[in-house]
């Protein structure tokens, strides 16, 4: 365990065996997520944006735990995200899931119907802020909300979904880290461009300045800050 109490640091290094360890004993990734991890990966590189067993198993735990009925995920990428939020669900809950790729949502929608949370999820094709703006203009309101969509947009989406969400309902944001490029000394940002490494600063900048949540920013997989709204 690293400590520094002159500056209050206290962590302890993430390892690969302790990593393997945490998902051995803190997830519980059944045969359907499984698969559908193993198929994503055949994807190749690609494959990198789906979310990780302990990111997901949070989710889960956070939309059961605030009794979500309603949520919305931007970037359902193959669907592993997605299933997690649905199953948190109660019956009668609903997802409302944004996705652009045709390819990747027809994967999503096989896997939805093996994990049998097909008919709690409304797949929605189309840029996601085009999705938000509608939903924002019906009045909808939601109790769950996941930012994992393309990286630019995400201040956009920030303010879009804290306006959707009702008081006390979560915003989970995905990629705070930029692989370690949000930190002074930089880190493994070789997946993040200029302007998608830019726009995650200015987020994270914004939520933690933003009076309207509260919050907390997690090492979970590339970083996640969860949010509150007051």
């Amino acid at each position: 365990m690293a400590r520094n109490p002159s500056s209050g640091e206290k962590f302890t290094e993430l390892t690969s065996s302790l990593y393997r360890y945490m998902v051995e004993h803190g997830t519980r990734q059944d045969d359907v997520l499984g698969r559908l991890a193993a198929e994503t990966a055949e994807l190749g590189g690609v494959g990198v944006m789906q979310v990780s067993p302990e990111q997901g198993a949070l989710m889960r735990l956070l939309v059961r735990a605030i009794g979500a009925r309603r949520a919305l995920e931007l970037g359902t990428f193959t669907g592993y995200s997605a299933i997690c939020v649905a199953r948190g669900l109660p019956e009668g809950g609903r997802l409302v899931t944004c996705e652009v790729s045709e390819e990747w949502a027809a994967i999503a929608r096989r896997y939805f119907e093996e994990a049998g949370v097909a008919d709690r999820i409304d797949l929605r094709m189309g840029p996601a802020l085009e999705t938000l703006e509608a939903l924002r203009d019906g009045g909808e309101l939601f109790d769950f909300a996941f930012i994992d969509a393309d990286k630019p947009s995400y201040p956009d989406y920030w303010e879009l979904v804290v306006e959707l969400l009702h008081p006390g309902g979560l915003a989970v944001v995905d990629n705070v880290f930029a692989g370690g490029g949000v930190a002074a000394d930089g880190g493994d940002a070789s997946n993040f461009n200029p302007e998608s490494l830019g726009a995650i600063r200015e987020v994270n900048e914004r939520i933690a300045a933003d009076e309207r949540v509260d919050i907390a920013m997690l090492p979970v997989a590339d970083g996640i800050t969860v949010a509150l709204k007051r």
